[in-house]
C-alpha cells in the first residue's frame, strides 16, 4: 500500500511540473536581470551588450552600441530572442554609434547597476575620465577587466569615419562595442570596439559617458 501511494505522489509530482513553468525538463529559464554588462540580442541578429541603464522624465532606457546601433531596432533578453527587452529610440554618433533603447515597460524601474560576473556593482554618478584614473569594464566577452587610463580628447580613425574626444586605456581584451568603464560606482564610458578592443597589443578606447547622457538628455541613477 505504501509502494503505491508513492508511485501516485510520484505522478502527482510530474505532472505539476509539466503546470509550473520552470521546472519541467527543457523548460525556458527567465533571464537575468539587465544590468549593465549583459549581452542583448538586436532582431538584426547581432550580439551587444547593454552599457548603462538611464532614465529620462521617469520612464527607464538603457544604452548600448556597435550592431544595435539602429534606429526602430527591436532587442531581446535572450538569444532565441523570444524575451522582448526594448526598442532603439535614438541613435547618435558618426564614426561610433550609440543607441538609447527603451524598455518594453518604461515605466518599470531596471537595476541601475552593473554586473560584475559574478556580482553586481551599483552606479550612482557618472563623470569624466582623467589620465591614471583606474577604471574596469565588464562584458559578456570577457567579464572584468581593469587598468587605467593613459589618455584623454584622443581622435582615432574608425572604418565608419573619425571620432574625437574619446579616451585610451591599459586594458587590452576584446570586448563587444557599448561595453561599460566604470570606477567604483561611477560611470565613465562604453567600449569602442576597435580592433576587438585592443589596439596595438596594449590598448583600448572607450567614449566619455558624460557627453552620451548629455546629448539624450537622460542621467544614471
Amino acid at each position: 500500500m505504501r509502494a503505491r501511494i508513492s508511485v501516485i505522489f510520484a505522478c502527482v509530482a510530474t505532472a505539476l511540473s509539466l503546470l509550473v513553468p520552470g521546472t519541467a525538463a527543457g523548460a525556458t529559464t527567465a533571464p537575468p536581470p539587465p544590468e549593465g554588462g549583459r549581452a542583448i540580442f538586436g532582431s538584426n541578429g547581432a550580439r551587444c551588450v547593454i552599457g548603462f541603464n538611464v532614465v529620462r522624465n521617469g520612464s527607464y532606457y538603457f544604452l548600448t552600441a556597435g550592431g544595435c546601433a539602429q534606429g526602430g531596432l527591436h532587442i531581446y533578453a535572450d538569444e532565441a530572442r523570444t524575451v522582448p527587452l526594448g526598442t532603439v529610440a535614438q541613435v547618435m554618433g558618426g564614426g561610433f554609434k550609440v543607441a538609447l533603447a527603451q524598455y518594453v515597460d518604461p515605466k518599470k524601474q531596471q537595476p541601475g547597476t552593473v554586473h560584475t560576473y559574478p556580482g553586481s556593482l551599483e552606479i550612482t554618478s557618472a563623470g569624466m575620465p582623467s589620465v591614471g584614473q583606474r577604471v574596469c569594464r565588464s562584458g559578456p566577452v570577457s567579464h572584468v577587466v581593469c587598468g587605467s587610463v593613459t589618455a584623454v580628447n584622443q581622435t582615432i580613425n574608425l572604418p565608419d569615419g573619425v571620432i574625437n574626444g574619446v579616451s585610451r586605456t591599459s586594458i587590452c581584451a576584446s570586448e563587444l562595442p557599448g561595453a561599460p568603464y566604470f570606477t567604483d560606482g561611477r560611470a565613465v564610458g562604453m567600449e569602442i570596439g576597435t580592433s576587438g578592443g585592443c589596439v596595438g597589443g596594449t590598448s583600448s578606447y572607450f567614449q566619455p559617458i558624460s557627453p552620451v547622457l548629455s546629448a539624450f538628455g537622460v542621467a544614471v541613477y
